[in-house]
């Protein structure tokens, strides 16, 4: 593999899993366009939109790990909401990532930036303040929970993500659950999915073994220090972040796509 090359991955590999740590997401929604545009623009490689989904699974499943380590002394991981919203995207993600197999990459494309969007418009419906709410005083309902993380799983597994991206929203939005324990349980909760959409990649020959290496090792340094920072960030800034990396990455996988 070129020396360029490897460069340009552990670069994508660091920025990508520096946001996930921060934002508590787990860098799919950064890293797929990242892969699959920037390499081929700088003229140092090439990859499909099946081996880049591949890749960010992998990515995925070791940049939240450090994330979960950086919040696990904090009080800040709701284990209830962990196990119902984990389990079912679990399943999902595993369906999806075998069912990838069968989408051309134009339709994954699609999926990706469908995911995104939506992702956007919830984020931009009112949230009323649950951050002042006592974190061991948090309620939610757990089956609604558990069929949103089913629904995302499905859509994440097919682009190789976590699908904290979705996560997030519908946790905040819909399910009232404070910023930072938000943050920090969607860290928990796609690094849990993210072993089914794994699974189903490298069943299906979508994982491509050293590019996705140089992309862990850059995860490993950069997600846990993404985290540490999320701890210090205003959670209104944190809520503007997220807002501003979804429109992004939704306007411009859509302008690829038309």
């Amino acid at each position: 593999m070129d020396i360029h090359l490897i460069m340009t991955l552990f670069i994508i590999g660091f920025v990508g899993s520096f946001i996930s740590g921060l934002l508590g997401i787990g860098g799919a929604i950064i890293n797929y366009p990242m892969l699959l545009y920037i390499p081929a623009i700088l003229g140092v490689g090439h990859f499909t939109a099946h081996e880049v989904s591949g890749i960010t699974a992998f990515q995925v499943f070791f940049a939240t790990i450090g994330g979960v380590l950086a919040y696990r002394k904090g009080g800040f991981l709701n284990k209830t909401l962990i196990v119902y919203m984990g389990t079912s995207t679990l399943i999902g993600s595993f369906i999806g990532g075998i069912g990838s197999t069968h989408l051309s990459e134009s339709e994954m494309n699609i999926v990706y930036g469908m995911l995104a969007l939506i992702a956007v418009v919830m984020m931009f419906v009112s949230k009323r303040g649950k951050d002042d709410s006592l974190l061991e005083q948090v309620k939610f309902n757990k089956w609604l929970a558990a069929l949103f993380g089913f629904i995302v799983g499905l859509g994440a597994g097919i682009v190789g993500a976590g699908g904290a991206f979705l996560l997030v929203p519908i946790m905040l939005v819909v399910l009232k659950i404070p910023t930072r324990m938000t943050i920090a349980s969607s860290l928990a909760i796609t690094l849990i999915s993210s072993i089914g959409a794994l699974s189903g990649k490298i069943s299906t020959g979508q994982v491509q073994i050293l590019p996705s290496l140089i992309i862990v090792v850059a995860s490993l340094i950069a997600s846990p220090l993404g985290a540490n920072a999320g701890k210090r960030v205003n959670t209104k800034v944190l809520q503007g972040l997220i807002v501003i990396l979804l429109l992004t990455t939704a306007v411009q996988t859509w302008i690829a796509i038309l």
